[in-house]
């Protein structure tokens, strides 16, 4: 499982779809995406200026009667890089941090094996994955994490960013595209350093309770008894799903959070997701201001990639995965559209297809 979640789903392409799949009422689409995806659990959500529409199918863990609800708390994966991009933007304004702040400025005071290729590496080289760094720290680096003890965060995530800024990078810094995870561990360390307070609290303090998230954590939602929230499911040595309860195997090491940890439910990625819109299109400045929405979304050195967002003609999107859910986010600025479809259950072909399709038909 470890070597697999290493491996970073990105934005999936949007692919335009037949008509008639969408026509189909946002139910139906839901009923499609589980048939076609093999999954036990399926959700669509559809949110624009008339409102959010919610629909779901399926059951929650596969072997249980136990149906998707429409307030159910999803894994988001690497959706979760652009909620750190927008932490970054609420200290920016707060003059906290600045954009150009680098890696040097950071951590060279607490982190003495610094490769000189990092040391100029800005929050916007981190966060459009332009800094050179590998994608990740490696199997038996991230297995160690996995086991630590996760209460002092900062003090792992320094560890884990000791380990990635040793290394070689694959390229040139900004020259160089190249998805990584540990970029966006290596950011959350440095704001640590910077604010004196761990990610997840800063996260908290400056995008969940401003936004109003209130389904917003970290983790596989859910406990590890009553099945009482979606679980995420992988596949067995000899095919078939397996339902994985809350727990260490359950997700990424909680070291990975600034890129990969968040869960929350399709009505609170709406109002997330409307907030990116509004902000963009200039109606609404009490959040961030339209400046640094629009830092948020533009690729700062060309490409397709902003700040935690996939970049396509109109609109904004992105994909994340744990190897064991796979959810799909994106906001359309001609329609006035955002969406989330999503699945419980480990990516492959046929659930990457299937996403792909709903996703069409939700913007269609």
């Amino acid at each position: 499982m470890w070597r697999e979640t290493l491996v970073a789903i990105q934005a999936l392409v949007l692919l335009a779809q037949p008509a008639a799949l969408a026509q189909t009422p946002l139910q139906a689409l839901a009923d499609n995406l589980l048939a076609e995806s093999g999954s036990p659990g399926a959700v669509v959500m559809r949110g624009d200026a008339d409102g959010v529409e919610i629909a779901t199918a399926g059951v929650r863990a596969l072997g249980e009667d136990a149906a998707i609800g429409s307030g159910d708390l999803w894994h988001q994966g690497s959706n979760t890089k652009s909620m750190t991009a927008t932490l970054v933007a609420r200290l920016v304004e707060q003059g906290v941090v600045s954009w150009d702040d680098t890696v040097a400025d950071h951590l060279g005071d607490v982190i003495d094996t610094i490769s000189p290729a990092y040391h100029e590496a800005s929050f916007l080289h981190l966060l459009s994955h332009r800094s050179g760094l590998p994608a990740n720290i490696g199997l038996v680096s991230t297995l160690r994490f996995a086991t630590s003890d996760n209460e002092d965060m900062p003090a792992q995530r320094l560890r884990y960013a000791a380990d990635i800024l040793s290394q070689d990078p694959v390229g040139p810094m900004e020259e160089t595209y190249h998805y990584s995870n540990a970029g966006y561990v290596v950011a959350g360390a440095m704001l640590e350093q910077a604010t004196g307070m761990s990610w997840e609290e800063l996260m908290i303090r400056e995008v969940f309770e401003p936004l109003g998230l209130d389904s917003a954590g970290f983790g596989a939602p859910g406990s590890s008894g009553e099945v009482d929230q979606p679980r995420g499911h992988k596949r067995g040595l000899f095919g078939g799903l397996n339902a994985v309860a809350p727990g260490p195997r359950a997700d990424n090491p909680p070291v990975m959070g600034p890129g990969a940890i968040v869960h929350m439910s399709a009505g609170d990625m709406a109002i997330y997701l409307q907030a990116h819109l509004a902000g963009d299109l200039g109606e609404d400045e009490r959040f961030l201001s339209q400046e640094s929405w629009q830092r948020l979304h533009t690729p700062p050195f060309g490409g397709r990639y902003a700040l935690g967002w996939g970049v396509g003609d109109a609109r904004l999107y992105h994909a994340g995965s744990n190897t064991m859910w796979l959810v799909q986010i994106g906001l359309d600025r001609e329609t006035g559209r955002v969406f989330m479809v999503g699945v419980n259950t480990a990516p492959d072909e046929a659930a990457e297809t299937a996403l792909r399709a709903a996703t069409g038909a939700v913007l269609d």
